[in-house]
């Protein structure tokens, strides 16, 4: 549990790229890249151009944040400060440390939003009412 995270803690990674006049590739490895153990991988899609995802935080789970395919945007909260990140290049991941309060909105038409996590999925890391959230920074 970190409750201390501020959202000046949470950081774009600039991913290698590797060019090819077939296409480029990023590999992507566990504590080279990413600076953690990915222990599940998932992916939002189909969400309506303009949707919103999100809104929750996660006391333990540490995240890198794609847009693998399109753009959106991230703001993060950590009960006193916000920042907005705008993702739109697949060599660039956001890095979402624990204790912070994240929604993502402004989904273009056809984006994937690509998720690599610390850890697999556990329901009670999640803080999903954003009161509680700020009750539990205030720990």
């Amino acid at each position: 549990m970190d409750n201390r995270n501020r959202v000046f803690d949470c950081n774009i990674l600039y991913l290698p790229v590797i060019q090819n006049k077939a296409g480029n590739i990023t590999p992507v490895q566990n504590n080279i890249e990413v600076p953690f153990d990915i222990k599940r991988v998932y992916y939002l899609y189909d969400v309506p151009g303009g949707g919103e995802r999100g809104g929750h935080a996660h006391k333990n789970l540490q995240q890198i944040v794609i847009a693998a395919s399109g753009s959106f945007d991230i703001t993060l909260d950590d009960g006193t400060n916000k920042k907005t990140v705008s993702l739109n290049r697949p060599y660039m991941g956001l890095q979402i440390r624990p204790g912070i309060w994240r929604d993502i909105s402004n989904f273009s038409s056809g984006a994937i939003c690509l998720v690599l996590a610390s850890e697999l999925y556990t329901e009670t890391d999640y803080i999903r009412d954003y009161n509680s959230f700020l009750d539990y920074k205030r720990l």
